[in-house]
């Protein structure tokens, strides 16, 4: 953290949560974790380890795998009340997502609270399009830009990343069923004792600080600090690798990375390869395109704009009374000893390019809760006929197999031929080895912010955007202008793992031969935060032995045959905009199994389960991950650790409450699609075939620190949620687990390299 972050932070009375009293001088090497706008005022945090929180993405994704995430709905309440997000807990959601106007009114209800959000369109939404130029939230002070955006400048989606947060729940509901599609991202707390904002649950008379804005604000400008170490040159074209920093000055943070590249020879330069290695590594942490590091799939510039990309974090700028490109990147970049940064595969040419790097020294910096900055490039020319792409494996990468840290997003070209058919893709990502995805989404286009695939156009904003490509493939003026990319930059929606990172998208239900190529931004420390410590295989006699497993109204032992959700189980006869039964080679696969039922075994319960689970004694708070039978709807339980009570019989306990485990929903879940944008809401039950899931729940530090061993109280608590009004989910509501495996959060052990 820079001086100047830190006179911030003490101004703002941050630093309290951390050193308040004699106990938690020990606890002061965590960081404070920010929870509202305070990501945002101290973005130069966003390298730090986010231990005890996690980030999580749900969505109206097709339960049943298909490709149509619109319209589904987790229950339905009253007529204009169909829930899609339900959460209990103490957490922050950062990022809500709706096609256009369609689910308004919608319902946010934070904390028991409703607050009733609505936009320009929703009083007169058929054809809406054609009616409205500009549109807004309402109310405008509780959503406004650079916050909030509508469909007329996204080309097609309600984005907002006003930080809202909550401290017990939060439920999100369309009033409109029609198209009603959206994803959302939040993320829960293990505890508050090490948040910076313990502030109130978000209402619709919260408006976001005048700081807060003016950051988003700046978006394509330089954000970084200006009076900082510089260093300043010009490349050699002579040769194709050119060193342009070798810093040895560390701790220190990188806080802009910039290059200038000659107009007229800024195509021929896009595809030469930024690298960048820390503390002298072998491998590069960056090695990526610089076209598609700095947000584009080209640097083709069809309308000759100003901006190719205004991003927050990184954005691309034509000058063109100077014949200039300017790339630049502010995501901070930490080293320890040393950084050394170059340019590879440099073609030859009279056009300069020049560079500018800035860096301050940290204060007070301590490596094992700081992280590096990563940008991880693969191309996938044809990708695999039933399979995710695999974006982003963090295992094994750079010769180290743990990282812990923070996926940031991606910069991806989804097609060389201006096929926005493909986008027709969930992405999938999965946490520290979840067989479950902790963030499931609707699609391609609308990861990057769209909706309708923009409508064909381009458009450019802070946090997502679709910078290039012709509007369709017959109105493309040169090959570059076939190139269709996207970004999404995750800022204070960022997502912690504290093992592992995969990071996976579907390709049109994983049968489109576009070409993709991506590259993924993370911050990651080889070493393990997140460290397991016991499981317990429930049904297993032995197993339930050891761990005092003790659950008087469990039922027998039980078998479950399903799946997880990880994509369509067989190869589809139809997809969005394929013709797949006349693809040469295609139709052998049709109706072919990808991923097979599996069994587990385990219990179920009306009542209470206790058993023992191991810890390592420095832990920082525990997850406790349950695989479960989704097949019972709305699963409920209150948690409670034992502690000692203090008394001098020292067998004795007293129960403390960690927080409610709630899942809501089941693989039963209601479609509505009215046939037109005002028709009543219709009833369709769909049942998936995916039974199979990893929950998580988040135990305070307070209640496990210094303990190697503590008993878990779980107490299943009635949830008699309908379907629907008058009808019921088709089984009833039980507390299921399989499985249970324990985490330990912890500082990483992680040195810096020597040399």
């Amino acid at each position: 953290m820079s001086i100047r972050d830190l006179k911030q932070w003490l101004f703002l009375g941050l630093m309290a949560p951390l050193c308040a009293t004699a106990q938690s001088r020990k606890e002061a090497l965590l960081p404070a974790q920010p929870s509202g706008y305070d990501a945002y005022q101290l973005w130069s945090s966003l390298p730090q380890q986010r231990i005890g929180v996690r980030a999580y993405m749900r969505s109206t994704y097709d339960r049943g795998g298909g490709g149509y995430d619109a319209s589904n709905f987790l229950f339905m309440k009253k007529e204009d009340e169909n829930v899609t997000l339900d959460v209990k807990g103490n957490g922050t959601l950062w990022f809500f997502r709706a096609n256009h106007w369609h689910g308004s009114p919608w319902h946010f209800v934070v904390d028991g609270t409703d607050n009733i959000v609505k936009e320009t369109a929703t009083a007169d939404p058929v054809d809406a399009v054609k009616k409205y130029k500009t549109t807004a939230y309402i109310p405008a002070a509780a959503l406004p830009e650079p916050f909030a955006w509508t469909w007329g400048t996204t080309k097609g989606a309600n984005l907002s990343w006003i930080p809202m947060r909550f401290n017990d729940s939060l439920q999100i509901a369309y009033s409109r069923t029609f198209y009603g599609t959206g994803y959302y991202i939040y993320h829960l707390y293990a505890g508050n004792e090490r948040l910076m904002n313990r502030g109130a649950s978000w209402n619709l008379q919260q408006v976001p600080p005048a700081d807060a804005v003016a950051l988003l604000n700046r978006a394509g400008t330089d954000i970084a600090p200006a009076t900082i170490q510089k260093i300043q040159g010009t490349v050699a074209r002579s040769r194709q690798q050119a060193v342009l920093a070798t810093l040895k000055t560390g701790p220190a943070t990188i806080r802009a990375l910039k290059l200038t590249l000659p107009l007229d020879e800024a195509e021929q330069l896009e595809r030469v390869r930024l690298k960048v290695s820390w503390d002298g590594a072998k491998q590069p942490s960056i090695d990526a395109p610089l076209c598609l590091f700095f947000g584009a799939g080209t640097f083709f510039n069809r309308e000759k704009k100003a901006y190719l990309v205004k991003g927050l974090p990184i954005n691309i700028r034509y000058d063109y009374k100077k014949g200039t490109v300017e790339l630049a990147c502010y995501y901070p970049m930490p080293f320890f000893r040393s950084a050394k940064v170059e340019l590879a595969g440099l073609p030859s040419g009279e056009g300069a390019i020049t560079y500018e790097l800035r860096y301050e020294k940290q204060v007070a910096a301590t490596p094992a809760l700081s992280s590096y900055f990563h940008a991880t490039y693969r191309d996938f020319p044809k990708p695999a006929l039933g399979q995710d792409m695999v974006w982003l494996d963090t295992k094994g990468l750079e010769g180290q197999q743990e990282w812990s840290g923070s996926f940031l997003g991606n910069s991806f070209i989804f097609s060389h031929n201006a096929n926005l058919n493909t986008l027709e893709g969930d992405p999938r990502f999965f946490f520290d080895d979840s067989q479950t995805p902790q963030a499931y989404g609707t699609g391609t286009e609308e990861w990057a912010g769209g909706g309708d695939y923009w409508g064909g156009e381009n458009m450019t904003l802070p946090l997502a955007g679709h910078p290039c490509g012709a509007i369709e493939k017959k109105k493309a003026v040169n090959e570059k202008d076939l190139i269709q990319s996207a970004y999404r930059f995750l800022w204070a929606d960022l997502m912690p793992f504290g093992k592992r990172a995969v990071i996976r998208f579907e390709h049109n239900e994983n049968v489109s031969q576009e070409h993709y190529e991506s590259v993924c931004y993370w911050y990651g420390l080889p070493s393990a935060s997140l460290v397991a410590t016991d499981q317990l295989d429930v049904g297993n006699e032995a197993d339930e032995r050891r761990h005092r497993y003790h659950s008087p109204q469990a039922s027998a032992v039980q078998t479950i045959e399903s799946r997880y959700e990880w994509g369509p189980d067989a190869y589809p006869a139809h997809a969005w905009g394929y013709d797949l039964p006349n693809r040469p080679g295609y139709k052998e696969y049709i109706g072919k199994e990808i991923y097979p039922a599996q069994k587990e075994d385990g219990r179920t319960t009306e009542g209470t389960t206790e058993f023992d689970i191991r810890l390592r004694k420095d832990n920082q708070g525990v997850l406790l991950r349950r695989t479960l039978d989704y097949g019972y709807p709305n699963q409920t339980a209150e948690v409670y650790i034992a502690v000692p009570s203090g008394k001098k019989n020292i067998n004795e306990t007293s129960w403390k409450k960690a927080g409610v485990w709630y899942l809501a929903g089941s693989n039963v879940s209601m479609t509505s699609r009215p046939k037109d944008e005002l028709g009543k809401r219709v009833y369709e039950v769909r049942t998936s075939n995916r039974r199979l899931r990893d929950d998580e729940f988040l135990i305070p530090a307070e209640l496990t620190k210094n303990r190697t061993t503590v008993r878990v109280r779980i107490k299943n608590i009635p949830n008699r949620q309908e379907l629907y009004p008058g009808r019921p989910f088709p089984l009833e509501n039980k507390w299921s687990e399989l499985r249970y495996q324990v985490f330990c959060y912890t500082i990483p052990s992680f040195k810096v390299p020597v040399k």
